[in-house]
């Protein structure tokens, strides 16, 4: 399975996951510019939530979670900025939320969420 693959398999059991929690997916893969999409845009009680997904098949070099480096959340913010200028609807909260998804060889399948990321 490529790389490509692995992200897209990881992003549907992301949505899934978020789908099964109570989340309304907004949009997938929302493109600013080359440099800047956000995997998931979702709503929960009044909340936008602007998900990053990162997949792997193993640990062996780190989490997804610690491949979210400080760049990327640059990236999200930038375009989590041009989506709320160009939404219609206002939400009284926003934040970046993280989805870490582990998939072994044998199946097993790993999910951490990480909500509200913050920028430094």
């Amino acid at each position: 399975m490529t790389n490509k693959q692995i992200g897209k398999q990881g992003e549907e059991l992301a949505k899934n996951f978020l789908i099964k929690n109570g989340y309304e997916i907004l949009e997938t893969n929302y493109r600013y510019s080359r440099m800047a999409e956000i995997d998931i845009i979702a709503s929960k009680k009044d909340i936008l939530h602007f998900v990053e997904v990162k997949t792997r098949q193993s640990k062996n070099f780190g989490t997804p979670i610690e491949a979210i480096n400080q760049s990327k959340l640059n990236n999200i913010y930038t375009c989590a900025k041009f989506y709320l200028k160009n939404s219609k609807k206002h939400y009284k909260k926003i934040q970046i939320d993280a989805i870490g998804i582990v998939l072994n060889r044998n199946q097993k399948i790993k999910i951490d969420f990480i909500e509200n990321i913050e920028l430094n």
